[in-house]
């Protein structure tokens, strides 16, 4: 792994801490960059192809801190960021798509290692609904745990999450994508463990306010379907696999 890590300089288009924490355990060094989009402005027909969608349009954080010459920065500022809360996710791929093929590509020749852009997304399927980041403490509580009846929390239930990885080779513009699931079953949940959760604040910022490998959740965790990794947004195998793809 540390042979084939030394090869790429990543660039990882996510403030995700768990994303960071499960490439820096796949032994890369890699910068951190983020976009300020709005998911939510990006809808589809399935979770699978949700996830996807929000990691191209992750795709585009990137351009504006590679060394680029003034006019394709300024293309940057006026053409993308604009677009980035459009709900136009098929117009924000093509203007991604021209500024790739307007960067200069000389910025990195002098430079051995590979450079490679990864951007995901995640969302937690409960009941066939999708959850991203709750929106409130309260949301966020309901999503953890049975406050009533007929209440659609993860105590004594089951969550799935749907993981995207988007590599993109920022020299040559190929791109390289795909998706993993994983399950999760629970135990009920005690009333006190989810006020700790949200008194943390972590869960608010998490896809389903979900948190499977957090300390207070785990005793609480029945049975694991998939990888911790994929669960935390960062699937280590398919990453690895689009890493070598996309070089």
């Amino acid at each position: 792994m540390e042979a084939t890590a030394s090869k790429f300089k990543i660039i990882l288009g996510s403030s995700s801490v768990h994303r960071q924490k499960v490439l820096a355990e796949m032994g890369y060094d890699f910068t951190i960059m983020t976009a300020d989009i709005d998911e939510k402005s990006i809808r589809r027909d399935t979770p699978e192809e949700m996830v996807m969608a929000i990691a191209e349009a992750k795709d585009v954080v990137a351009f504006s801190s590679l060394g680029v010459v003034e006019e394709v920065l300024l293309l940057v500022l006026l053409v993308v960021t604009p677009s980035l809360g459009r709900t136009q996710p098929q117009k924000l791929a093509i203007e991604a798509e021209a500024i790739i093929a307007k960067l200069p590509i000389d910025y990195c020749k002098q430079d051995a290692e590979l450079p490679l852009l990864i951007t995901g997304d995640q969302v937690v399927v409960y009941e066939g609904k999708v959850r991203e980041k709750p929106s409130s403490k309260e949301e966020a509580r309901q999503f953890i745990k049975v406050l009533r009846i007929h209440s659609t929390g993860y105590s004594s239930g089951t969550a799935g999450t749907v993981s995207s990885v988007l590599v993109t080779n920022l020299k040559t513009g190929l791109r390289k994508g795909d998706w993993e699931k994983a399950e999760i079953h629970f135990h009920a949940i005690p009333d006190q463990v989810v006020d700790d959760l949200i008194q943390e604040k972590m869960v608010l910022n998490v896809a389903g306010a979900l948190i499977s490998e957090h300390p207070l959740l785990q005793p609480y965790v029945k049975q694991l379907v998939g990888t911790t990794e994929s669960m935390m947004g960062l699937p280590k195998a398919l990453t690895e696999r689009l890493i070598l793809e996309a070089h």
